[in-house]
């Protein structure tokens, strides 16, 4: 309860909530001075906030050389602890690796079912992105690449896209992994399902998709990335 305090007693200031908002997007180290510039504010407000975030474990920080002579940099980036917070409390985590190695131990079958599951997910979660708003019957491919990207961010992949100028390939990072911790026990399994249900967004939107991983942070990748062979 007393993390559970401090860490909703630092998100509470706004400035604080936008910098992490900002450090999530960057998907990079950031120093205290870009965040002082961005959000016009002194470098000691902005590193005061930084320092707030780190005292909760929502961020980590290193000094490096940035190899622009002089002193070492002080860069914040995004810590791997989870953060959860539930009033009143639940453990969602502990359901979904009862529920993991349920499936694992069915064997093939459970196995063929986790992906199957995983797969429909992934094209329901689009099919929701579409029902908000108002389009056509046919959708151009600009259209079809603004709602993957509206989906994956609301999944929480913390993703960049971008296609080929002849609109065949997609390319995507994933720079946050929503079922890392399970992932990491069920490397395999896990995978494969989160595999299956990028196939299921894509397959929602597309006429034609092969899915190829390219990177896994799993793996020990800074991120995991694919490439879509797509027909519209």
């Amino acid at each position: 309860m007393e993390q559970t305090l401090k860490i909703t007693n630092v998100l509470s200031d706004p400035t604080r909530y936008y910098i992490y908002q900002y450090i999530t997007k960057r998907h990079q180290e950031v120093t205290v001075q870009e965040v002082a510039e961005n959000f016009n504010i002194h470098p000691n407000v902005a590193r005061l906030h930084l320092s707030k975030l780190e005292d909760v474990n929502m961020l980590v920080s290193e000094t490096k050389k940035t190899g622009k002579g002089g002193r070492p940099s002080r860069l914040y980036r995004l810590s791997d602890d989870v953060i959860q917070l539930h009033f009143p409390y639940r453990d969602y985590m502990l359901l979904s690796k009862v529920a993991i190695q349920t499936m694992i131990s069915l064997g093939e079958v459970g196995k063929q079912a986790l992906f199957l599951t995983g797969k429909r997910f992934g094209a329901e979660m689009i099919e929701q992105e579409m029902a908000k708003r108002s389009l056509g019957e046919e959708l151009e491919f600009d259209q079809k690449l603004t709602i993957l990207k509206s989906a994956a961010t609301l999944a929480g992949f913390y993703p960049e896209f971008e296609a080929n100028g002849d609109k065949t390939k997609i390319y995507f990072q994933i720079f946050n992994c929503p079922f890392k911790e399970v992932a990491e026990e069920h490397t395999e399994a896990v995978c494969s399902m989160h595999h299956e249900f990028l196939k299921g967004m894509f397959g929602a939107l597309f006429e034609t998709v092969e899915l190829i991983e390219k990177e896994n942070m799993i793996s020990g990748c800074d991120t995991c990335s694919y490439q879509a062979l797509v027909t519209n």
